[in-house]
């Protein structure tokens, strides 16, 4: 089974730059990332071939959204390991107002290979977040839900050649996967651009969630610069003790919310 898992956020994004990104996919709300990102992206690189060889991951998992594939496409490369796109692993959005149409979905995973080469399509998401937004307790949920399921599907469609995964995300998604991984929803974690957590599971755990040991949180010490734009659960936008609902992408109001949730079949 998988022993170790390597969480990382993507790097820093043009669109804290500038207002007049434009994206790469066409899809919105998916900026690529700054020349600084793209830095941070090599440093990571450079980070995981510093490692044993025996240390290093065999399985990278990625949100399928642009700046997190750019920012894990060098660690592909320099590993020889390819990328499987994974909507589990997707933004977090905040519900959307009502009649406002949806949040943006990335295209799938053999469409995105016409960027990203390195994507190995014969992987399909086995996880989809609600396009209507989630609510922080949501997001937890979905990523329990999703690293729940992830960890068996690895050992079983790769007969256990996988003890080492490494997922890129975003900062929400990755401050809730570690939290399940360590079982505990209420630890304070801001994490920053590219930085890194380890977690190692527990001797003869069965379990997946609440079944690991920190090794690092969110940790930049391999950046040059260190943490950068570090985000936190505490930095949502709250009116009357409720998030702020966001607007859906205009032109979506009359789409499905589909697929959404696990994709794969329940075993009986």
């Amino acid at each position: 089974m998988v022993e170790t898992i390597y969480i990382l956020r993507h790097g820093f994004r043009l669109s804290w730059v500038t207002t007049s990104w434009k994206s790469v996919t066409g899809l919105p709300r998916d900026p690529p990332l700054a020349a600084f990102g793209e830095s941070q992206a090599e440093e990571v690189a450079q980070f995981f071939l510093s490692l044993p060889e025996d240390e290093r991951p065999t399985a990278i998992f990625s949100s399928p959204y642009y700046r997190c594939l750019q920012t894990i496409k060098p660690t592909s490369k320099a590993l020889g390991v390819p990328i499987y796109a994974e909507h589990g692993l997707s933004e977090w959005f905040s519900p959307v107002k009502p009649n406002t149409g949806l949040h943006p979905r990335p295209a799938s995973a053999s469409a995105l290979q016409a960027y990203f080469p390195e994507i190995d399509d014969s992987w399909a998401s086995i996880w989809y977040p609600s396009r209507k937004g989630e609510d922080v307790g949501e997001v937890h949920d979905r990523t329990a839900g999703f690293l729940d399921a992830l960890i068996p599907e690895v050992h079983r469609r790769y007969q256990g050649a996988h003890k080492r995964v490494l997922l890129c995300s975003h900062a929400a998604t990755a401050i809730a996967l570690t939290r399940e991984l360590l079982g505990d929803r209420t630890i304070p974690l801001r994490i920053a651009c590219c930085s890194l957590t380890i977690v190692h599971k527990k001797d003869g755990e069965k379990r997946v969630l609440g079944a690991w040991t920190p090794n690092l949180v969110a940790d930049a010490s391999h950046l040059k610069d260190g943490n950068q734009r570090a985000w936190g659960f505490e930095d949502i936008e709250i009116s009357a003790s409720k998030i702020v609902c966001t607007l859906g992408v205009p032109g979506t109001e009359q789409e499905l919310d589909e697929p959404l949730g696990l994709q794969l079949a329940e075993v009986g």
